[in-house]
């Protein structure tokens, strides 16, 4: 459980407008769950449509309460190990919390919006520290943030400049940029729902989410790019490759759009395609660990050991606690017969890992092949402990107990 310093409503000098925090413990320490409450009012300006009021009003009841949340989690202990100042916390908060809508009220002058966050902090902090180890997904998510600021500022300057421009081209084209930096607007809020919801493991409203972002902004590659990842999550491989084909025509030098796209070529089993991408991914970035880990699995699948094992041993020297390319290092020493540096790759990515479960089983079945039953049964054992079914279905098999 985290613990935070305890926390104290702030006073209405320095909060003009309406608030409401409920929290229901005054420590984090012993509390499951933080509320915030916030009421914006937005007056209308001549420029102003229904929805580019809402949107406006939204975006900024969000701003107030991620700023409130991220002022209250800012104290947390674990929070100041991670070294983030609190926009970076406002930043990777708005990728993970919901802002729900308590009340919305538009009379043709004004727009009301009420709306709250309610957050479990060990849930939220666990995935900030997630958050932040993605280079990219936190440069995504500042790179929204900074574009609602923004677009809030141009704006505020539109609405000014309407009031002074009399030529009526002139207003004509004014008031079209506003209406589109208004849907931008929108399309940031949406694009912010689709990651909370892909971290909530919500993956139907994510798709939803960032059609929405697609309607309003249909050339926004980080919005396809999302939606394939998701569609990748579902099983919908040929969705997902279509996704990232086109985020790449709009963004072609995004490395990890080619390396995802070749994990969906993989799974179909177009395994030349993939180390395609791999490689496309590894000349935009000579450093990507992971784009060298999944050529050598693609490889392997062909059955070039060699290659193979030459990407798993740059994977390895670029990251070198990735249990994971161990492991696959591990499975082509195997197949190679050489069960003794087989039996070195598991136990060390066991050690990196200690709950990588396939990592004991076929160590186990390295040791087999060595003559080594004790140690081979032992494996397996811990395999299915740890939840790995062809252990389990094997020990059953031969009604051995685990």
């Amino acid at each position: 459980m985290v613990s935070c310093s305890h926390y104290k409503l702030k006073g209405s000098l320095l909060y003009p407008l309406s608030i409401l925090m409920v929290l229901l413990s005054p420590h984090l320490s012993i509390a499951k769950q933080v509320t915030f409450e916030r009421e914006y009012t937005y007056q209308a300006s001549e420029a102003d449509s229904k929805l580019s009021c809402r949107a406006i009003a939204l975006a900024q009841v969000k701003r107030l309460l991620l700023e409130e949340l991220g002022t209250y989690l800012e104290s947390c202990t674990e929070i100041k190990d991670y070294k983030l100042t609190r926009d970076q916390i406002t930043t990777l908060t708005a990728g993970i919390v919901q802002t729900e809508i308590i009340n919305e009220k538009w009379d043709g002058k004004a727009y009301i919006l009420k709306a709250k966050i309610v957050a479990d902090p060990d849930s939220v902090l666990k995935a900030i520290n997630e958050l932040r180890k993605d280079r990219y997904k936190e440069k995504e998510l500042r790179e929204a943030r900074e574009k609602s600021e923004n677009i809030l500022k141009e704006l505020a300057k539109l609405r000014e400049d309407l009031k002074t421009t009399k030529e009526e081209l002139e207003r004509i084209k004014t008031q079209k940029e506003y209406t589109d930096k208004s849907n931008s607007l929108s399309a940031i809020e949406w694009f912010e729902k689709g990651y909370a919801y892909y971290q909530a493991k919500e993956y139907q409203d994510a798709v939803y989410a960032y059609n929405r972002v697609l309607e309003l902004d249909p050339k926004d590659a980080e919005a396809y790019y999302n939606r394939g990842v998701v569609y990748d999550k579902l099983g919908n491989y040929q969705q997902a490759i279509a996704d990232y084909t086109r985020g790449i025509e709009l963004d072609p030098k995004r490395a990890e759009a080619y390396v995802v796209r070749g994990f969906a070529y993989k799974e179909l089993g177009n395994h030349n395609q993939a180390i395609a991408d791999y490689t496309k991914a590894i000349k935009l970035n000579l450093k990507d660990a992971i784009a060298y880990r999944n050529r050598g699995h693609a490889y392997g699948n062909l059955g070039n050991h060699n290659k193979a094992i030459a990407d798993y041993n740059r994977a390895i020297e670029l990251s070198p606690k990735d249990a994971w390319a161990y492991f696959s290092r591990g499975l082509v020493y195997e197949k190679l017969g050489n069960y003794n540096q087989a039996i070195v790759q598991y136990s060390r990515a066991i050690e990196l890992d200690p709950k990588l479960a396939g990592a004991y089983f076929f160590r186990g079945a390295s040791y087999h092949e060595l003559g080594n039953y004790q140690e081979w049964i032992s494996d397996v054992k811990t395999a299915a402990r740890l939840g790995f079914k062809p252990a389990q279905d094997y020990l059953r098999e031969k009604g051995i107990d685990w």
